[in-house]
C-alpha cells in the first residue's frame, strides 16, 4: 500500500478509537481507553473501512504496558510473590489442558484438522501460536483468527464482570500494591524510558516472544526490586498504551473474517466462552484457598494476554503483581511446550491410528 493511504488509514485507525474511548468514558465502562477503541475499530473494519495499526504502533502500546507493570514489583512485592509459586505453576498445567479440552471440542464442532484446532485453542498469544502452528502444518489464518476471536470475548466480558462483582477497590492480604515512585520526574522518565527500550530491542534481537511486554517489564521490574524508583509513568503514557493495544486487537478483524468458515467461527466462540467459564471457577477456587480477593484469582487464571488482563486488575486495583507473574509464568512456559507437546500428542495419537 503507498504510503498516503496507509497514514490516512492509520489516521483513520486512531480517530475511531479516541472516539470509542471517549464514549466508554462518558459510560463509565471498565478500561475505557482499550475496550472503547477496540471495538470502535473491529466495528468499522467488519464494516469495511480501511484501517490500519502499524507494528510500531503496537509495540509502542506494550512498552507503555509493560514498563508500568514492572514497576510495581518491589523487593517486598517479590517477597510475598514467591508463596504463590506452586500454585502460578498448578495454574499453568490448568491452562495446558484447559487448551487440549478446547482442542479436542473445537474438533468435535467444527471438523477442523487436528493442529489447527490444538494451536486455535492453546491459551497463548496470537502471533506466538500463529509461528507455532505453521511450523507443525496447522492452517496458519484459522489460528489467528481464533485468537483474535478470544481476545475479544475476554475482553468483552472479564472486565465487566469482575466489576459488577463490586471488586472496584477491594483487596485482601498481600493484593494491591502500588510503585515505590508516587511522581513523574523527567529525568527520570528519560532514563526508564532508555533502558526499558534498550532490553525491548535486546529481546526482540534475540526473538524472544512478546519482547515489546516482557523486556520493559523485566528491566522495570529489576529497577524497582533493586530498590531504584527513578520515576512512574505519566498517566497520558498508560492511557496511549491502553488506546494503541486496543486499535491493535480490533484492526485485525475484517469483512472477511466473518465470511470466513462461519462453523468454525462458532465453534471458537462456543469452546471460548466454555474455557472462560472453567477458567473464572479454577480462579474462585484458587482464590478461596489462598484467600486473595475473587477479581484478581479470575484475572489471573482466564485466557486472555498479559497486557489486557493486568491492565483490567490496574484499573479495578486488584492484585497486578499477581496476575502478571500468573500470566507471564504461562506465556514462557506454552511458548518453551507448546510444539513438543503437540509432536508428543501427535505421535500418540499415530499410534493410536486416530
Amino acid at each position: 500500500m503507498p504510503w498516503w493511504p496507509r497514514w490516512r488509514a492509520v489516521g483513520a485507525a486512531l480517530a475511531a478509537g479516541l472516539a470509542g474511548a471517549a464514549i466508554c468514558l462518558w459510560l463509565h465502562t471498565p478500561l475505557p481507553w482499550m475496550i472503547g477503541p477496540l471495538f470502535a475499530t473491529a466495528a468499522l473494519r467488519l464494516a469495511g473501512r480501511e484501517l490500519a495499526c502499524p507494528v510500531r504502533v503496537r509495540e509502542a502500546g506494550q512498552w507503555a504496558i509493560g514498563t508500568a507493570l514492572g514497576l510495581y514489583f518491589t523487593a517486598p512485592v517479590l517477597a510475598v510473590l514467591t508463596v504463590y509459586t506452586p500454585w502460578i505453576a498448578g495454574a499453568v498445567l490448568f491452562a495446558l489442558a484447559l487448551g487440549a479440552a478446547g482442542a479436542m471440542l473445537l474438533r468435535r464442532l467444527s471438523g477442523v484438522d487436528h493442529a489447527t484446532a490444538f494451536f486455535a485453542m492453546a491459551v497463548g498469544g496470537a502471533s506466538e501460536m500463529a509461528v507455532q502452528s505453521e511450523r507443525h502444518g496447522a492452517d496458519v489464518g484459522k489460528v489467528a483468527a481464533a485468537h483474535s476471536l478470544r481476545m475479544m470475548l475476554v475482553v468483552a466480558t472479564i472486565p465487566f464482570g469482575v466489576r459488577y462483582w463490586g471488586s472496584h477497590g477491594l483487596a485482601l492480604g498481600h493484593e494491591n500494591f502500588v510503585p515505590g515512585a508516587a511522581l513523574v520526574d523527567d529525568g527520570g522518565l528519560a532514563l526508564l524510558v532508555g533502558i526499558t527500550v534498550l532490553a525491548a530491542l535486546a529481546l526482540k534481537r534475540g526473538q524472544v516472544p512478546n519482547a515489546w511486554v516482557i523486556g520493559p517489564l523485566l528491566a522495570a521490574l529489576l529497577l524497582t526490586a533493586c530498590g531504584i524508583h527513578l520515576t512512574r509513568l505519566p498517566e497520558w503514557m498508560i492511557r496511549a498504551g491502553q488506546l494503541f493495544i486496543g486499535i491493535a486487537l480490533g484492526t485485525r478483524f475484517s469483512p472477511a473474517f466473518l465470511h470466513a468458515a462461519p462453523r468454525y467461527l462458532a465453534g471458537v466462540a462456543l469452546c471460548s466462552l466454555l474455557m472462560l467459564l472453567l477458567a473464572a471457577a479454577f480462579g474462585l477456587g484458587l482464590a478461596h484457598w489462598l484467600e486473595i480477593h475473587p477479581g484478581t484469582a479470575i484475572l489471573a487464571t482466564s485466557p486472555g494476554g498479559i497486557a489486557e488482563m493486568s491492565l483490567t486488575a490496574k484499573a479495578l486495583h486488584l492484585g497486578v503483581p499477581i496476575v502478571t507473574a500468573f500470566h507471564v509464568a504461562r506465556m514462557v512456559v506454552l511458548v518453551l511446550l507448546i510444539g513438543p507437546l503437540f509432536s508428543l500428542q501427535d505421535r500418540r495419537r499415530g499410534r493410536n491410528g486416530s
